[in-house]
C-alpha cells in the first residue's frame, strides 16, 4: 500500500537521500506498532520489534486525521496529540516530503476512505468526550 501511495516520488527518487533510514510509526491506544525501511527506490515495512531512528506517536484518530489531512502536523504536536522521538531532523525530512505530495495523486478509493474514516473517528470521539 505504501508503495502505491508514494510510487511518484520513488520513482522520481524524491526518498533517495533518506536511503537506508528507519522511521517508526506507533498507534498508541491500539498498541501497534510498524518500522518502515526507506531503501533506493522502494519502501519496506520491516518486523514491529525493528529499531527506528525517529518515531512517530499518537492515538489511532488523530494520526488517522493526520493521514486523511484533516489536521494539520503542527497542530498535532503543538496540542501534543502527536509525539516524534529519536532523530527529529529525520521526522521532519519525512513529513515535509509527505506534505509535498499532491493529494490528487493518491487513488481515489484511499483518500475517500481515510477522509470518511477520519471524520467518524473524530466523531465518535467527540461523542465520547460529550463535545457535540
Amino acid at each position: 500500500m505504501i508503495d502505491l501511495v508514494l510510487a511518484g516520488p520513488l520513482a522520481a527518487g524524491a526518498l533517495d537521500d533518506l536511503a537506508g533510514r528507519r522511521l517508526g510509526v506507533e498507534v498508541t491506544d491500539l498498541k501497534l506498532r510498524w518500522v518502515v525501511a526507506i531503501g533506493e527506490r522502494r519502501i519496506e515495512v520491516l518486523e514491529p520489534d525493528a529499531s527506528a531512528e525517529s518515531t512517530v506517536r499518537g492515538g489511532a484518530t488523530d494520526l488517522l486525521l493526520l493521514a486523511s489531512r484533516l489536521e494539520d502536523a503542527d497542530t498535532l504536536f503543538f496540542q501534543r496529540r502527536l509525539e516524534l522521538t529519536g532523530d527529529t531532523e529525520l521526522g521532519l525530512a519525512v513529513r515535509n516530503l509527505l506534505d509535498q505530495l499532491p493529494w490528487e495523486t493518491i487513488p481515489l478509493w484511499l483518500r475517500i476512505t481515510l477522509d470518511r474514516g477520519a471524520q467518524l473517528a473524530r466523531a465518535a470521539r467527540a461523542a465520547h468526550l460529550g463535545e457535540f
